[in-house]
């Protein structure tokens, strides 16, 4: 018995016996069986373990069909074995659709109000005014009361500034205002 030259993976036409070449050393094209039948790859079988994963995690698959369906998967010796063993699960996992509710406010994070840029100032001076014997007293009352009226009108944010630089600044003022009445005080005094 002899055996034909050609090999059961190139399908041959014509008459005769088929060669490797045809006509004028243009390479015969293979025209047999596609897709299904294509023997897998270690990618493809791992491709399609990584489905059956994703179902399996989703709660479509039952842990025994799971087991035996990766079993399958890797004695799997054609394309087609494993699009069956695939062919009812989504093609990786599937997107879960957003919440319908909106997030309660209690949940939602609170957006910092801007700080009033007189406040700053005010707290700046106040605090400048243990620096500068007091020269910067006034200032700072004055932003004080004109940040505390922004604060009320807008809802910004930095009242405690406010503050601290109208109680800083109402300080030194009155310290001025008692040492310059203790010194006419004590000037008349001795006249």
């Amino acid at each position: 018995m002899t055996e034909p030259s050609w090999q059961p993976w190139q399908p041959w036409q014509g008459s005769g016996n088929p060669g490797p070449w045809q006509g004028e050393g243009a390479p015969q094209r293979w025209s047999g069986l596609s897709g299904p039948a294509m023997l897998a790859s270690h990618a493809d079988r791992e491709r399609a373990v990584d489905v059956l994963r994703a179902g399996y995690g989703e709660g479509r698959l039952e842990q025994a069909e799971f087991e035996q369906r990766v079993t399958r998967a890797y004695t799997a010796r054609t394309v087609g074995e494993l699009a069956l063993l695939v062919s009812d699960l989504p093609q990786g996992p599937m997107p879960h659709p957003a919440p319908v509710t909106p997030v309660p406010r209690t949940f939602l994070p609170v957006s910092r109000p801007q700080t009033n840029g007189k406040a700053v100032g005010s707290a700046v001076c106040g605090v400048l005014c243990l620096m500068s014997f007091g020269l910067t007293g006034i200032p700072a009352v004055v932003l004080g009361h004109a940040a505390r009226s922004e604060i009320r009108r807008s809802g910004e944010g930095g009242d405690g500034l406010a503050l601290t630089g109208l109680v800083l600044g109402w300080m030194s003022n009155v310290a001025w205002v008692a040492l310059l009445t203790l010194m006419i005080v004590a000037a008349a005094m001795s006249a």
